[in-house]
C-alpha cells in the first residue's frame, strides 16, 4: 500500500468533500461572451484557481498531484495561511486518518475554523459564480465621466470591481475579501458590522501614513451618507483596505466594519480607482439581472425622474408635489412645510427651466425598493437661475417612485 493509499487519505477526500459541500457547488465555470464582445471570467484572479485545483485532486484521491500543486501555490503566495493548512493536512493524511480540515494538534480552534470558512467562501465563489452576460442590479446608471464603480457582496466574501462602458457597467475583475465580524447592516458606533448601502471612495490614504495594520493602503468610504444620517446610523472610519505585512488575508468575518482586501489585491484594485470618487454598493447578497431587465429597471426609473422633471416645468403645484413622499424630508422640512414653500415660490414664476446632466442612479440594496440620484441641475427661471449638485432618495410606494429626501450633492 502507498502512502496516499493510506485510509488516512481517503478520510481527508471524504472530509473536504463535506466541509465544501460539493456535490452543490460543482457547477460550470461562468465563461461567455461579454457585453463588448470579450470574455467574461470570475474569480480568475488570485490563489482562488489552484486552490480549486488541489480540492479537485483531493476530491479524486489524488493527493500526491494535490501536494504539488499547493507547493506551487505556496511558492506564489508563501504567507496564504489556509494554503499552509491544507499542506499540513495532505502530509498528515499520509499516515492517519483525519476527521477534520485543520487536524494538526493542539491548534487553535478559534483560528482553524476562521481557515476552513475561507475555505469555504472560497471555493464557493470560484465554482458558484454569477451569471454571465448579467450585471448586478444596482449599477442602473453611471455619467459619462464615471470611470468604475465597485460592488461588494459580503455574503459571498467577494467584491466586484466594474468598468462604465457607454452608461453600461462591464466586469474587470472580482477578488476575496473580509467584513465586519459581527456581520453587516451597521448602525452604531463600535458595532463592529459592515455598513450596507451606496457609498463613495473619499481618497486614498498610502501606506506611509498609517499602520502595518491596514497594509499595502485605505481607500475611505463616505459612512454615514445622507440616508444613514436619516434613519438614525452613527459611526466612521469605514474603509477599504489591505492586510497587515505577515498576513496574506484574513477570514470572512474579522474586521471591526470594514472591507478587507488581501495586499496584491488592494494594489490592483487601486490601480484602477485611484483615490477617484468612485462609488462604492454594499450588499449582504447581490442581485443579479439580465440586460434586458436591468435595461428596463433603469428606463422605468428614467421616466419617473423626467416626469419629475417636466411637472416642475409645468409650475404646477400639484403635479410636482406628487412625485414627493409623505414621508419626505430636507433641509429640516417635513412634507408638509416643504409643500407650503414650493407652492408659494411657484405661484410667482412666469415660466421655468430644469436641466438634468451628468446623471447617476444606483439603486440601495435591500428588501426595500430605494434609489440614490446624483445630477447637476441647471435651474432657470424669469427670476432666478442657479446650477447646483444635488442628491435625491427615491422609494417606490404603492408602486410609484417619489422622493424621500433631497439636498446638495
Amino acid at each position: 500500500m502507498s502512502a496516499w493509499q493510506h485510509p488516512g487519505s481517503r478520510a481527508f477526500a471524504r472530509v473536504l468533500r463535506n466541509a465544501l459541500l460539493l456535490s452543490s457547488l460543482c457547477v460550470p465555470l461562468a465563461i461567455g461572451s461579454g457585453q463588448s464582445g470579450d470574455a467574461v471570467r470570475y474569480s480568475d484572479s488570485g490563489p482562488e484557481p489552484m486552490l480549486e485545483q488541489v480540492f479537485r485532486q483531493i476530491e479524486h484521491k489524488r493527493l500526491d498531484l494535490a501536494l504539488e500543486q499547493v507547493d506551487a501555490l505556496l511558492r506564489i503566495w508563501p504567507n496564504f495561511r489556509l494554503g499552509h493548512l491544507i499542506r499540513g493536512d495532505l502530509l498528515l493524511a499520509r499516515a492517519s486518518a483525519l476527521t477534520t480540515i485543520g487536524n494538526a494538534p493542539n491548534a487553535p480552534a478559534e483560528r482553524l475554523a476562521d481557515l476552513r470558512d475561507e475555505a469555504v467562501v472560497r471555493i464557493r465563489a470560484y465554482r458558484d459564480k454569477p451569471p454571465v452576460d448579467s450585471v448586478p442590479r444596482y449599477l442602473l446608471q453611471m455619467p459619462a465621466d464615471q470611470r468604475h464603480a465597485v460592488v461588494v457582496d459580503t455574503r459571498r466574501s467577494r467584491l466586484y470591481l466594474y468598468e462604465n462602458v457607454n452608461g453600461r457597467p462591464r466586469f474587470v475583475a472580482d477578488w476575496y475579501v473580509s467584513h465586519g465580524r459581527l456581520g453587516t447592516d451597521k448602525t452604531r458606533e463600535g458595532d463592529k458590522k459592515t455598513p450596507l448601502g451606496v457609498y463613495q471612495v473619499t481618497g486614498f490614504l498610502p501606506p506611509e501614513r498609517l499602520t502595518d495594520f491596514y497594509g499595502a493602503g485605505a481607500l475611505p468610504i463616505n459612512y454615514p451618507n445622507a440616508w444613514d444620517r436619516k434613519q438614525g446610523k452613527n459611526g466612521h472610519g469605514i474603509w477599504l483596505h489591505g492586510t497587515p505585512s505577515d498576513t496574506f488575508s484574513r477570514p470572512p468575518r474579522a474586521s471591526d466594519g470594514c472591507v478587507v482586501l488581501a495586499n496584491p489585491d488592494f494594489l490592483a484594485l487601486n490601480r484602477y480607482l485611484q483615490g477617484a470618487p468612485v462609488p462604492v454598493v454594499i450588499s449582504d447578497q447581490v442581485e443579479w439581472l439580465s440586460l434586458d431587465d436591468w435595461q428596463a429597471e433603469r428606463s422605468e426609473f428614467n421616466r419617473a425622474m423626467e416626469q419629475w422633471r417636466v411637472d416642475w416645468e409645468s409650475r404646477n403645484p400639484d403635479r410636482l408635489l406628487a412625485h414627493y413622499s409623505p414621508k419626505f424630508s430636507a433641509d429640516g422640512k417635513d412634507f408638509a412645510a416643504f409643500a407650503r414653500s414650493k407652492r408659494d415660490a411657484l405661484v410667482t414664476k412666469q415660466w421655468i427651466k430644469v436641466g438634468v446632466r451628468n446623471l447617476s442612479t444606483f439603486r440601495n440594496p435591500g428588501r426595500d425598493p430605494v434609489v440614490v440620484v446624483t445630477f447637476e441641475q441647471d435651474y432657470r427661471s424669469d427670476a432666478l437661475s442657479n446650477v447646483m449638485r444635488k442628491q435625491q432618495y427615491w422609494q417606490k410606494e404603492n408602486g410609484r417612485w417619489r422622493i424621500v429626501f433631497e439636498g446638495s450633492a
